[in-house]
């Protein structure tokens, strides 16, 4: 079975543009390195209300939820962030009910603000670290990780996006939203779905 690492939320970056692209950080506990998760408006205001202990007039879609679960007996014992093929991050749920326990597929972000609602753990295993991880550098500046020599994030504008790979792309797009490059970003995010959708049609 391979290494797991529990994660911590570390943050929502909030510096919203028109494109609406917000970065959920995570990091491993015990060290730098971090996994940046782009994500939507409504995503990151699911995660901040609970963040910041903001009251709502009426539950969140989450709090809903996590209301089902336990009127039911069932409980949230762990989430662990995974990326599928396409290189998409997801995580799965796992829940019991006390004598079963069952992992079921979710988006990372509904995972993560679960996760936070019920106090359980986040993991992820070594290979995504190593395909997705970044670590802040002591200048601010973040080290990415060996993605075939990827360029230089000083140097991302530069290059012909549709010439990178999709693994490329995403930890280009990683960069750019842990710099607050959020028009960057979003940019890089158009051509990733682009890809995507390409490639579910085919």
């Amino acid at each position: 079975m391979e290494k797991r690492y529990r994660l911590e939320l570390v943050g929502i970056t909030f510096n919203q543009i028109e494109s609406g692209v917000y970065a959920l950080i995570l990091q491993q506990m015990g060290s730098d390195r971090r996994i940046p998760i782009v994500i939507g408006f409504p995503e990151a205001q699911a995660i901040q209300c609970k963040l910041q202990e903001v009251s709502t007039p009426r539950p969140l879609t989450h709090d809903t939820m996590v209301a089902a679960l336990e009127a039911f007996g069932i409980k949230l014992k762990e989430v662990e962030i995974k990326r599928l093929p396409n290189g998409v991050f997801a995580a799965d749920l796992f829940l019991s009910n006390g004598e079963k326990l069952m992992a079921i597929d979710s988006r990372s972000s509904d995972a993560i603000a679960l996760a936070i609602r019920v106090g359980a753990p986040i993991y992820t295993t070594e290979s995504v670290l190593k395909e997705a991880g970044i670590v802040p550098e002591k200048n601010g500046e973040e080290k990415e990780t060996d993605y075939d020599n990827l360029a230089e994030k000083d140097e991302i504008k530069n290059i012909d996006l549709s010439e990178m790979t999709i693994d490329q792309l995403h930890a280009a797009m990683a960069n750019a939203a842990e710099n607050e490059n959020y028009e960057e970003a979003a940019k890089i995010k158009k051509e990733i779905n682009r890809r995507t959708e390409k490639s579910d049609s085919e």
